[in-house]
């Protein structure tokens, strides 16, 4: 009988903990839910009184190349276009996701397929190191040393899109690298086997059956570098030249939301129209972050579906 009590008293401690802790998981995911949608709707809420308030055309905001909110225009209505830094922001984010991805899928395919042992003891810890050095530090090496070499090779100020890609390419360098390992390393190793059995080499393996069954998750390390491209802001703010007007090239001064963001929000007035476009500027980056993310779970679900 003792024994059958002291073994109730343990189950029942037992059920005791876990309800404990599954009323504890709960509170944390309710408070992080929470905080979501707080930040949602404060940003998005904001972000909306530049239509719903001053009046500002979705269109004329949208698509407008004029940045000179405390100004009005022939027409009467505020020279809030944004399109010069959505061009900004799109531009270094898909050049700098175009100059790293080969360097980092070959990166990845060297970790894993060639030479693991090599890339573990070489590659892993410099791609560790990239991902710890702070965004002040990229920009101020881009400052010192890529905006002087642009301008010394193609003229002008050195300031634009040129520069600020070469930073984020070597900021997304380590995450797109990180990634597109996990990706490789995933690829089941029969897969690998069962092509070399049929007499592929091993550079036809690679590319025919190793890359190919891991699109899915290189397409999705490829978005995550772009989302970080997308939302970096000190960096890009240092080198690209912070020219809120359409760039005509990629060595001309420019801007992008995060650095317009970043040098105007202190310099304004709450719930004035200066200030409420920037946080309709800040709700795009919201809803951009919010795509990237739902890109990257379809990237996945079709790829769980392909196997």
């Amino acid at each position: 009988m003792k024994e059958i009590h002291g073994d109730f008293s343990k189950k029942s401690k037992k059920r005791k903990l876990e309800s404990f802790g599954r009323t504890i998981s709960f509170v944390c995911i309710a408070l992080i839910v929470l905080v979501v949608l707080s930040i949602l709707y404060f940003v998005i809420s904001k972000g909306v009184s530049t239509f719903f308030v001053d009046h500002v055309s979705l269109k004329d905001f949208l698509f407008g190349t004029l940045w000179r909110p405390g100004e009005v225009g022939e027409d009467g209505n505020p020279l809030v276009g944004a399109l010069p830094m959505i061009v900004g922001s799109f531009g270094v984010t898909i050049f700098s996701a175009i100059f790293a991805t080969p360097f980092a899928i070959a990166a990845a395919i060297y970790m894993v397929e060639i030479s693991p042992k090599t890339g573990k003891k070489i590659l892993q810890p410099v791609v560790e190191l990239l991902v710890g050095i702070p965004s002040v530090v990229y920009g101020f090496i881009g400052l010192m040393v890529v905006v002087p070499t642009i301008r010394s090779i193609f003229g002008g100020t050195g300031f634009g899109i040129l520069s600020a890609t070469l930073v984020l390419f070597v900021m997304i360098l380590p995450t797109v690298t990180s990634m597109a390992v996990d990706a490789l390393q995933a690829v089941p190793r029969h897969y690998r086997e069962a092509s070399l059995a049929m007499g592929a080499t091993r550079w036809q393996t690679i590319y025919k059956v190793v890359l190919r069954a891991a699109t899915p998750g290189l397409l999705t390390a490829v978005v995550f570098g772009m989302a970080r491209a997308f939302g970096e802001a000190l960096a890009v703010q240092m080198v690209i030249g912070n020219a809120a007007m359409m760039p005509t090239s990629l060595i001309t001064p420019a801007s992008t939301l995060t650095s317009i963001l970043t040098m105007s929000m202190g310099n304004t007035v709450m719930g004035t129209l200066e200030n409420n476009v920037l946080w309709s500027l800040a709700t795009i980056l919201l809803i951009m972050a919010l795509l990237f993310n739902i890109l990257t779970r379809w990237i996945g679900k079709k790829g769980a579906m392909n196997k």
